[in-house]
Parts: C-alpha cells; sequence; structure tokens
C-alpha cells in the first residue's frame, strides 16, 4: 500500500491499459523492424498477409491500431482496409497505411478508404511513434464518447420504455375502475382493445383510412381504448345497474357520460400542461363512440365522416361485445346472433365499410371472446 506525506494510506494508482498495435506487412524485415520499435510502448501483434490480418482484428479484444502495408500479394492493403470499415466489429479501428507507395493518388485513395493517416516508407521512428500516439489518443477519446452515447441511448430507451409502462398501467387502472362497475370482470376492456386493434389493422391500406391508420396511430388506438366507457363513473348506480329498461328521464342522464369522460381526459391533459398524442384518440372515442352513421346517435348526433374513426372502429367492437357478453339486463347472444345485428346496422349505426371488415375477420373476433371470456 502507497503511504502518503503524513503516513496515511494513499489510493492505489490504477495501470493505464497498454494499447495493442497490429502490424500487418509480407516482409519479414519490416515486421521485426517495427515490433522493436513499437515493443517498449504497446503491446505488438504482426500479420504477414491480410487474411491473417482481418481474423486478428476481428478477435477481441481488437488491436487499438493497424499499421497496413499496401502491397502484399493476395488482399492488398486497400482491400483489407475495405474489409475493416464495412466490418462493424472492426470499423472503428483507426488503420495508419504505411508503404513504399508515395504517390499523391495512393494517399488520396488510402485516405478515401477510411484511413486515418498514410506514411511512406522509409519511416521517421520520431515522427511515426508520435503521430501513432496522437491516433491512438484520438481513439480513446472516440471510444469514451461512443461509449457514453451507447449509455445515454440505453438510459433513454428505458425510461422510454418505464413512461410507457406508467402510462399503460394508468390507463388499463383507470378504465377497470369504470368497467367493474357494470361489468363482473376486466375482460371488456382486453376484448375490444384487441378488436380495435383488429379491425384497424385489416383496414389500414384502405384508401379512406390509410392516412389516419398508420402503424404508431394503430398502437394509439390500441393504448386509447380501455378509455371508452371512463365516463360511466359519473352514472349513478341506480340507472348503471338497473335490470330493466330505463326511463326517458333516465336515459338522458345516461348518455351524459361520453360527455363526462372526454372532460375527464381533458382536464387531464390540461393539468399536464401539454398536448399528448394518445389523449386525442382517448377523447374522441369517449366522446363520440355513442353516435350513429345515420346522425341517430348521441352526444352531438353527429353523421358519415363526421363521426372520428377511432370511434366508429370503437362502435362496432363495443357493439359486439356487449351483444356476446351478459349484462343485469339481458343474457349473452351467440357469436352468429352478434355478427347478424352488425351486419343490420351496416350503414345505419356502423360505417359500411368498418362492418364490410368486421366481416372479414369475424372468425378473429370470436377467437378473441373465447380466449378472453368472462
Amino acid at each position: 500500500m502507497v503511504m502518503n506525506a503524513v503516513g496515511s494510506e494513499a489510493s492505489p494508482l490504477v495501470e493505464k491499459p497498454i494499447a495493442t498495435v497490429l502490424v500487418v506487412d509480407d516482409t519479414a524485415d519490416n515486421l521485426s523492424l517495427m515490433s522493436s520499435l513499437l515493443k517498449d510502448h504497446y503491446r505488438v501483434k504482426v500479420a504477414n498477409n491480410g487474411e491473417k490480418a482481418l481474423k486478428i482484428a476481428a478477435q477481441d479484444p481488437a488491436p487499438d491500431l493497424i499499421l497496413l502495408d499496401i502491397m502484399m500479394p493476395g488482399l492488398d492493403g486497400y482491400e483489407v482496409c475495405r474489409r475493416l470499415k464495412a466490418d462493424p466489429r472492426t470499423q472503428h479501428i483507426p488503420v495508419m497505411f504505411l508503404t513504399a507507395r508515395a504517390e499523391v493518388a495512393d494517399e488520396e485513395q488510402g485516405l478515401a478508404l477510411g484511413a486515418v493517416d498514410y506514411i511512406t516508407k522509409p519511416i521517421s521512428p520520431p515522427i511515426l511513434l508520435a503521430r501513432v500516439q496522437t491516433h491512438l489518443t484520438l481513439k480513446a477519446s472516440s471510444d469514451f464518447l461512443r461509449s457514453k452515447s451507447d449509455y445515454l441511448q440505453q438510459e433513454v430507451a428505458m425510461r422510454t420504455l418505464e413512461v410507457q409502462a406508467i402510462q399503460d398501467v394508468t390507463i388499463m387502472v383507470l378504465a377497470t375502475l369504470a368497467e367493474t362497475r357494470d361489468n363482473d370482470t376486466g375482460n371488456h376492456i382486453r376484448r375490444t382493445q384487441l378488436y380495435v386493434k383488429a379491425l384497424a389493422v385489416r383496414l389500414r391500406h384502405h384508401p379512406r383510412f390509410e392516412s389516419v391508420l398508420t402503424e404508431r396511430n394503430i398502437e394509439l388506438l390500441y393504448k386509447s381504448a380501455p378509455l371508452h366507457d371512463i365516463g360511466k363513473v359519473g352514472i349513478p348506480d341506480s340507472i348503471l345497474l338497473k335490470p330493466g329498461k330505463l326511463t326517458v328521464e333516465e336515459f338522458e342522464v345516461m348518455k351524459r357520460h361520453p360527455a363526462i369522460g372526454r372532460d375527464a381526459i381533458q382536464d387531464a391533459e390540461r393539468r399536464l400542461g401539454i398536448k399528448v398524442k394518445f389523449l386525442t384518440f382517448s377523447k374522441e372515442i369517449a366522446y363520440s363512440h355513442q353516435e350513429k352513421w345515420d346522425g341517430s346517435g348521441y352526444p352531438e348526433g353527429l353523421a358519415g365522416d363526421a363521426i372520428p374513426l377511432s370511434a366508429r372502429l370503437m362502435a362496432v367492437a363495443d357493439v359486439y361485445d356487449a351483444l356476446i357478453s351478459k349484462r343485469v339486463y339481458k343474457p349473452a347472444f351467440t357469436h352468429e346472433q352478434a355478427c347478424q345485428i352488425v351486419v343490420q346496422g351496416r350503414g345505419q349505426h356502423f360505417d359500411p365499410d368498418i362492418v364490410d371488415a368486421f366481416i372479414e375477420i369475424a372468425d378473429d373476433f370470436r377467437a378473441i371472446a373465447i380466449r378472453y371470456a368472462d
């Protein structure tokens, strides 16, 4: 242990790792000369042809610097450099050409291939050592920055996943709280999510919808779907859970849940202070999923394309699932009965093109319903 001037223990010194230099030359005398020049400063590896050089360079740990001759049998130095720069394992190793070819065109070609330096023989040992040290220092800095960048990218990716997870959990908790008031399980949420995504994927290349149904927007629709009935938290149990038909007055109260849901999401967005893309779909779905294609729905009586696409998709998904599910006021319908009712609503309750897509993937709806049955 090293002691300082007053007798206390000093921190142990951390030795700086010795850099490795790979020398590539087909002449034994040149390899011997370069090894003797470099060995007191660096760990030296040698290769007498291009193929051997490429194998050594691809080993772990890789060389920190390569001194490369050009005129060699088989693979010449230019080709070796080209392959080094094309391989992700070796592309960051600096290459210095060390050659007897002194033409400007030769140097230009070498540097164009990605070499960091071009030194002509005969060499000046002090100049060569100085330039080797310069490029090793530059590589150490480059490696540090690249490592830092990789670390930061990993941190950003991890934080992004954490934010997405928190976002997803928050949505599911809020949606489950709303759904469990008039449904025995939260499976309705899961099923309608998957129905909406299945419809969107089926329609993504349809001329009417392809501009909206991008891969990113389909994912946002999937995330937003669980909030479609969040407004039910504001409806009294006496109405929400009533086993019989609602009175006119009670139905007017029930019709408030789209606005309650939309306003709750808007208020959350306002408190957040920024616009969030997936909340746009959440607001559309919560507010407009009870609208009908022919304008007879609520809360605004919108018709046709005036109804947001997200809400039109949810309308089909929500109605189908309500039909196949047992409720306090009705028994569960069969898949076939539910499909028939949805088809009957084509052009009245539902967007005709969405119903056509539903017909094409009705078996997928059945599979989702079975897998996530209550």
